[in-house]
Parts: C-alpha cells; structure tokens; sequence
C-alpha cells in the first residue's frame, strides 16, 4: 500500500503535519496537494488545536512544485497554466489562515515553492544542514506561490531582490542572519526545539492567541491609528473571558493555568 502523502500526528494540542514524498524530496504533486488541502481543512475544523508544525520526511523539506504536470514550453497553452497556478497557490499557502500558530520545522532544502510554504507559517526553525532557495528565474520562470511578497515582506526589498534576481541557496546560518528564519538548530534537535515552542504557545489562552495573530497580519498594511483601534476592540473582548479570570488566578495562586478557550 502507497504511503499517505501527508502524515498527521496529534499530541494534546500540537498537530505535526509531515511531507511525506521523501523519494523525490517531498515535491509537491497532486496527491500530496490534495492531502494538505484536507490535512488544513480538518485543523480548522477541529477545536483542540493550538499550534501545528509542518515539516518533511526524509532530508528534505520540500524541493517544490512538481512542473510536469504543467506542460510548460513554447506550445504551453498561457490561460490554461494561469488557472492551474492561481487553483494550486493558495492550497499550500491556506496554512497561513489557519486560526492557530504554525512553526515550519526545515529539517532539509526548501527549493521554490516549498519555501514559500515555510515563509507561510508565523515562525521557522531551521536544521543547520538545511539550505532555502527560490531558483525560480535559474530555470527560466518568474517567481510564483508568492514568494515576491512574502521574501519582501520578511527580508526587505534589498535582500528579497537579491535571492530572486541570484537564485542563490542560503544556508541556515546566512538565513538567521538575514531574517529569513527564527532560529538555526542542529538537525537532531530541530523537531524537539519545534515542539517545545510548539507546548509553549499550545498552554496559553487560544482567544487572545488566534486575536493576536490576527493583527500581527492586519499590522502588514495598517498604520499605527487602525492598530490601536483593533487592540481596542480585541482587547476587551478577551478581558470579558472566563480565561483571563484563569489567567490571573494561576498568577496569584502561583501555578500554570489551565485555559479552556472561553
């Protein structure tokens, strides 16, 4: 029987969702598109959830789209290649709306779209082996799976425009550095250090949790006066929780709290 092409792995509120393709470095086909897209979907729909981890089997993260499925070259039929990229961008990248936090853990190469996958969770702890690229212009393509926004958004301009214009590999080391990534970790302590930030964010109230990631977003393209009018708004709503009466008695009484998102 063929391997599922995502693996899932619950663990109190910490969801591991594993690539799992690591013959051909867990490039993304249409199998393992469609097992993401149901993998999220059940996230969203399961209320326990508090953080998830996505990471790849095998040595590698991901290397990518698998483009023979396009057709590409000079006979390619233009319209027919723009609808199967605009259907297949926001299948990986709807990671990025899940409510909870999301930690990529690259244990191997992110290539293309697989990094664009990794830039699309909140935080991304990186094997010290691992090497990021975005060689879309090496082999001939311009950048897709919004990899201009979203190295923009994390590096800036100069840095951004310098991967892409290069397709040059960075290793973890040169990718902390640079911002690309949280934190470089020796591969074997890179889903454990995951995980542990993971436990960590999974013990605070998932009110203010999903709150905040939410205008950590909206601040992206909000000024200052539309952040203060969120807050103002977000804040009250979690201050009328049965959680922050919790929060505040696990203070007083000198213990961990126990949320129960209320």
């Amino acid at each position: 029987m063929p391997s599922d092409p995502v693996l899932i792995e619950k663990d109190g509120g910490v969801v591991t969702l594993t690539l799992n393709r690591p013959d051909v470095r867990n490039a993304m086909n249409v199998e393992l598109t469609e097992a993401f897209v149901q993998a999220v979907r059940g996230l969203r729909e399961d209320a326990e959830v508090r953080a998830v981890i996505v990471t790849g089997a095998g040595t590698a993260f991901c290397a990518g789209g698998d483009l023979s499925w396009i057709k590409p070259g000079p006979d390619a039929d233009v319209p027919a290649m723009r609808r199967k990229m605009r259907e297949f961008y926001p299948k990986f990248l709807a990671v990025r709306d899940l409510a909870v936090p999301t930690i990529a853990a690259i244990n191997g190469h992110a290539v293309g779209a697989g990094l664009c996958l990794a830039l699309a969770c909140d935080v991304r702890y990186a094997s010290t082996e691992a090497r990021l690229s975005a060689p879309f212009t090496r082999l001939g393509m311009h950048p897709g799976m919004a990899a201009t926004y979203l190295l923009t958004r994390l590096i800036g301009t100069a840095r951004a425009a310098d991967l892409l214009f290069t397709s040059r590999a960075v290793d973890a080391g040169e990718a902390e550095r640079m911002g690309l990534i949280n934190r470089a970790v020796a591969g074997d302590e890179l889903l454990a250090t995951a995980r542990q930030t993971a436990v960590q964010i999974a013990a605070n109230a998932p009110i203010p949790m999903e709150m905040t990631k939410r205008a950590i977003y909206l601040a992206e393209r909000a000024d200052m006066e539309t952040m203060l009018e969120y807050e103002g708004m977000a804040q009250p709503i979690t201050l009328a929780t049965s959680d922050l009466l919790e929060g505040l008695a696990s203070v007083k009484e000198k213990r961990a709290p126990r949320f129960e998102g209320r």
